[in-house]
């Protein structure tokens, strides 16, 4: 079982933004299956550009395969990557403000450090 450390250490190495987070979830919660760009699309209801940025950062992570008629279905590389994947979406269903600064701060660390520089205290 992976560490709230190396959870937090793919969080923040594999997604770019939360919507990654959310498309991954969704193909999880879809794993019997593979889907549509559309499908996609319209169950994060986001934008095709998103669903399309998302999915190739899930491609490069080992996390989704495209399937020969475009559709993808979660299929992660290893056993490990399915377990990080696990604890990761089970650590946004219960700290999603957490996770969402976990992937913010990797995206943008220039950003974070001049926030920090005001804080009083670490969290």
């Amino acid at each position: 079982m992976p560490s709230k450390q190396e959870v937090a250490s793919f969080i923040r190495a594999t997604f770019r933004s939360v919507w990654a987070l959310e498309l991954l979830c969704f193909l999880r919660q879809h794993r019997d299956r593979s889907l549509t760009h559309d499908e996609m699309v319209t169950g994060l209801r986001g934008s095709d550009l998103v669903v399309t940025q998302s999915v190739e950062a899930l491609i490069a992570a080992g996390l989704v395969l495209i399937e020969s008629d475009g559709s993808a279905r979660y299929s992660p590389a290893s056993e490990d990557l399915d377990e990080l994947a696990e604890r990761a979406e089970a650590l946004y269903g219960t700290s999603p403000d957490a996770v969402r600064r976990m992937i913010v701060a990797a995206a943008n660390p220039g950003i974070t450090a001049f926030a920090d520089s005001f804080k009083l205290r670490k969290d």
